[in-house]
């Protein structure tokens, strides 16, 4: 019995081998499915036939057949066939899977074994190609086209360029097709080879795409390749000022060798490192020559790029050419400057000028500053009048004589000197404006408005100070507004939100410099980075009194609107009221005595608002005239239990000097003392 259990497992794996070894179990299953390329979704159909001749090593008996999806059981139906086969057969309502094995399974020794199995994939036809679009190389005339793959199949698809040359109306003719070229590694572009194309005759090219579901094609686009060349780029060989025009340049180009055999259309760009956009030249044609630009700013680096393509095609530009960097000749600096000053006594009876100026703006500075001059005079033939100030800032401060009325101010560079501007020392005595406004016009910038004076006006100089800020003169704080009609000024320099501005504007009169008037404004408000702190000023049974000091001005990031203070109890009752941000105590009232109280402070801006730290305190169980009154009552009862102490202590004494003993009468002479008649009628009785 021993030896013949030990037979039993090697019976076993003999009967496994069998099973799986070629020709053996796993080949006497035929499966057979609907189709193994299903649409996505769809229903599939199997069956699975077993010929139990061709099956060695089953089991005798019926063979239970089961099914697998990948390594999911899935139900099937069972019945005998013709022949002494078993036949299962399987649907699948919903096929969801985009590649799965379906295997078809037996019982073996209590275990499932595979016997027959069918891959299926699932997916969509292809998507239609879209957006073709094709480039000819004038390099190897090869045909590069692009488009855009539609949506995924999950299928393998195949996809081609397809090109056809349209038969010619008169004749009678099929357009010949032909594969152009296949897109490498599920690409979406290929080339076509110079020796499928014909160049200047039309031609339709389009996409397919197809896969095991169907066929997907593109809208077909008619094109000559030569209209679709992109072409080389010309070479832009040298830039010359013309002498007479120092705003205008001569550019000599050539066409690049490739198109030496076609009629070109170009253009020519070019723009300063300033400028934001290209100028663009058009209408340059033929093969090489030259172009002029004029309008160019004076003594002012440019970079010159130039294109061709074909005249009168619908192809592409080429390529813009490489750089060419050229900067015109200097000019002096022309225009007037903007100046603003101001004057105090200097020692010695002279007077001290602070001059300040805007920088000539790029059209008027005709190539780059070296510097600015200020001369108490013009410049006159044969006569240099006195420098007082030469400065590569816009800004200086110097000392003239008594009684000067005009300074003179220069800017100049390599090429001259500009012409005098002209500035005017006068007084600032004349009448202020009425009224002045100011609100955001943006993040970084102030509307500033102001009621027009009754006097006729030439100019208006605004300035701005950010607060806090140690009193300076800044360049660039300052702007004029030359027009005196204007009641409006857009400032914008050195402008940032959050951050307090002092404006001034003085009108400019004939004859004097009106008195400024201020506004102090926000470009943007915020809620403040910090709020007071709570200080305990006093306290009663009913009432506390709280002060606190103002937010610095750098920390309110707005202007504060209000205060609002926060009383909150035990028991979580809370009450609020609004101060007016001018005031810098409060006084709460109607509180219960001998409780606790939280409070705490919000201020507020237009912006938001931002809560400070929680103050706690305690009411008093009495007040002050309570508390008095109670400390001298108790004074005035310990100094009468003293004294009553005082008198228990010398009673003998106290009671001496209060109560005195008086003679009882009945034991006195007097009250035995009888009258001599009374004793006399007593005798006679």
């Amino acid at each position: 019995m021993a030896r013949r259990g030990a037979r039993t497992p090697l019976l076993l794996w003999l009967s496994l081998l069998l099973l799986l070894r070629p020709g053996g179990t796993l080949g006497c299953a035929l499966v057979a499915v609907g189709s193994r390329v299903v649409p996505l979704g769809s229903a599939v159909t199997a069956s699975c036939t077993i010929h139990r001749e061709w099956c060695q090593g089953l089991e005798d008996g019926r063979p239970r057949i089961s099914w697998m999806l990948d390594n999911e059981p899935v139900a099937g139906s069972q019945r005998r066939g013709a022949g002494g086969t078993e036949v299962s057969n399987l649907t699948v309502a919903q096929f969801n899977r985009t590649q799965a094995k379906l295997w078809c399974c037996v019982e073996w020794n209590g275990t499932k074994q595979r016997v027959g199995m069918a891959e299926i994939q699932a997916g969509y036809p292809p998507s239609k190609p879209s957006n073709l679009s094709c480039l000819l190389s004038l390099r190897d005339y090869g045909l590069t086209c692009r488009w855009q793959q539609g949506a995924d199949s999950h299928l393998p698809t195949s996809v081609v360029l397809k090109c056809a040359i349209p038969p010619h109306p008169c004749r009678r003719s099929r357009a010949h097709v032909v594969t152009g070229c296949t897109p490498q590694g599920g690409g979406s572009h290929c080339t076509v080879p110079r020796q499928l194309l014909q160049l200047y005759r039309p031609m339709d090219i389009w996409v397919a795409a197809t896969n095991a579901l169907g066929t997907a094609e593109s809208e077909r686009l008619r094109i000559d390749p030569m209209d679709v060349a992109q072409l080389d780029p010309p070479t832009l060989q040298s830039i010359q000022s013309v002498p007479p025009q120092t705003d205008c340049v001569t550019l000599s180009w050539a066409a690049a060798p490739s198109t030496a055999h076609m009629e070109l259309r170009c253009e020519l760009r070019y723009r300063a490192p300033e400028d934001p956009t290209w100028a663009l030249v058009t209408g340059i044609a033929g093969q090489a020559g030259t172009a002029q630009c004029c309008g160019l700013l004076f003594g002012t680096p440019y970079l010159f790029q130039m294109r061709c393509r074909r005249d009168l095609a619908r192809g592409f530009w080429s390529e813009w050419s490489a750089g060419r960097n050229h900067t015109t000749h200097e000019k002096a600096p022309a225009g007037k400057l903007d100046a603003w000053w101001s004057t105090r006594p200097a020692p010695g009876g002279r007077l001290q000028v602070q001059l300040r100026w805007k920088a000539l703006l790029r059209r008027e500075a005709n190539g780059r500053l070296l510097g600015y001059r200020v001369a108490l005079g013009p410049r006159r033939r044969g006569r240099e009048p006195l420098t007082v100030c030469n400065t590569t800032d816009t800004q200086c401060e110097f000392t003239a004589p008594a009684g000067t009325r005009r300074v003179y101010l220069f800017a100049y560079n390599t090429a001259g000197e500009s012409a005098a501007t002209e500035v005017v020392l006068l007084e600032r005595k004349g009448q202020p404006l009425a009224g002045l406004w100011a609100r955001p016009g943006g993040e970084r910038s102030l509307w500033v408005r102001w009621e027009a004076a009754l006097a006729p006006v030439a100019a208006y100089v605004l300035e701005w100070q950010r607060v806090p800020s140690e009193p300076r003169c800044c360049s660039a704080c300052w702007q004029m507004e030359r027009n005196g009609a204007a009641t409006a000024a857009l400032i914008q320099d050195g402008i940032e939100p959050f951050q307090r501005y002092n404006i001034s504007v003085y009108p400019l009169y004939k004859d004097a410099v009106g008195l400024p008037v201020h506004v102090a404004a926000y470009s943007k408000q915020k809620a403040p980075s910090h709020a007071p702190k709570l200080h305990l000023k006093t306290i009663s049974k009913s009432h506390a009194e709280l002060c606190w000091d103002s937010v610095p001005v750098e920390l309110q990031n707005g202007f504060i609107t209000n205060y609002t203070i926060f009383c909150a109890n035990s028991t979580a009752e809370v009450s609020s009221a609004v101060v007016n941000s001018s005031l810098s105590s409060f006084v709460i009232r109607d509180l219960k005595p001998s409780t606790l109280y939280k409070v705490h402070i919000m201020a507020s801006t237009a912006g938001g608002s931002t809560n400070g730290t929680s103050l706690t305190l305690v009411t008093m169980v009495l007040d002050d005239v309570e508390i008095q009154f109670l400390f001298l009552t108790l004074g005035l009862i310990f100094i009468l239990l003293i004294a009553l102490l005082i008198c228990f202590q010398k009673n003998g004494r106290v009671k001496q000097q209060l109560w005195p003993s008086v003679p009882d009468p009945a034991n006195s002479s007097l009250g035995k003392w009888v009258p001599a008649e009374l004793q006399q009628v007593r005798a006679t009785g």
